[in-house]
């Protein structure tokens, strides 16, 4: 679906939370594998407000994502739960609009390259690592109580949907046939299940003076092992060139580590933690050989597809580098 939404029905969907609007121009900002994003101002006797429309995309027929009301219950399960997020307003599902929800428009900045090099960032910079521990600890502590309907996924669950789209992507390659096996050979067992991200990782912030403004992109959200989304956040694709800084290019695993337990997360288990970034390596490069799929078989034509497609290779190193280091920490 890539239609103007209408602002009529926008309007009075907005109407019960934020009281008699009208809205301003309605504009296209991306449309990803499984949602478009739009930016509109609504405009009401007191005030102007800032606002995000995510709605489910229409083109994509194979996708992992939750729908976009669970997505947006867990945007406002966390919310509450001390994370910062920007608020949903409103939530829905119907033949005008299709399925999505609005919230809080945040201003900040979310390019990973910028927010590594900006001069007028190098103070939240600093702040990074120990803000991502903080959140993924209250991120880790929201009641699954809250979010009905969230599904249980551990390392197994995952990675039979993985090899579905692996499969379907084309041959086999080598190194991805030996660590899917060894992923599975050792899964860890999911003890105690928490509300994961499934996303967490530099590129789904916004950042300003003071750090991280808001966590975004929860459309991967489940119930699962919280030491998931540590892994994910070290994985070398979101470092953005900085190999030194596994913390998103900017920080240390054992800062990160430090701040998790320190805000409450539970003590972690380093071995596993390296094990999920594996498993992120593996997950990632799915992603890019799906995303070349998806151009070459027409099912989505997209040369930002096709280029991703490219960066398999890079997937596979990352993949042999962490499966080292997963040797040498068991046998130090």
């Amino acid at each position: 679906m890539s239609a103007l939404p209408d602002s009529k029905a926008l309007a009075e969907l907005l109407t019960s939370a934020l009281g008699p609007l009208q809205l301003s121009e309605i504009r296209r900002l991306s449309a990803g594998a499984s949602a478009e994003t739009w930016a509109l101002e609504a405009i009401t006797a007191k005030r102007e407000i800032p606002l995000i429309l995510r709605r489910a995309a229409g083109h994509e027929r194979f996708s992992l994502a939750n729908p976009k009301q669970l997505e947006a219950a867990c945007q406002d399960a966390a919310g509450k739960n001390g994370v910062p997020v920007a608020q949903v307003f409103a939530v829905f599902n119907d033949e005008v609009l299709g399925e999505g929800y609005v919230m809080q428009r945040i201003n900040g900045e979310t390019l990973p390259p910028r927010i590594l090099k900006e001069p007028t960032l190098a103070a939240a910079r600093e702040k990074l690592t120990a803000q991502c521990g903080e959140i993924l600890a209250r991120l880790h502590a929201t009641p699954l109580t809250n979010i009905p309907g969230l599904r249980l996924q551990d390392a197994q669950v995952q990675l039979d949907d993985l090899e579905k789209f692996y499969r379907m992507a084309g041959d086999p390659l080598p190194v991805f046939e030996l660590v899917l096996r060894w992923l599975r050979e050792n899964a860890p067992v999911t003890t105690t299940a928490t509300l994961v991200h499934g996303d967490f990782r530099h590129g789904n912030f916004i950042v300003n003076e003071n750090g991280i403004a808001a966590v975004l992109d929860w459309e991967l959200s489940h119930s699962g092992d919280p030491m998931e989304d540590l892994g994910w956040l070290c994985v070398n694709a979101w470092r953005f060139g900085v190999v030194d800084k596994p913390v998103g290019g900017f920080g240390q695993r054992e800062e990160l580590f430090a701040a998790y337990e320190k805000a409450g997360g539970q003590k972690v288990n380093v071995q596993q933690v390296l094990y999920w970034e594996l498993f992120g390596c593996f997950k990632w490069g799915v992603i890019c050989l799906f995303q070349a799929w998806s151009h070459l078989s027409g099912n989505v034509p997209s040369l930002e597809r096709a280029v991703i497609g490219r960066r398999v290779s890079e997937t596979e190193i990352d993949m042999l580098v962490c499966l080292k280091a997963l040797q040498e920490q068991k046998t130090s």
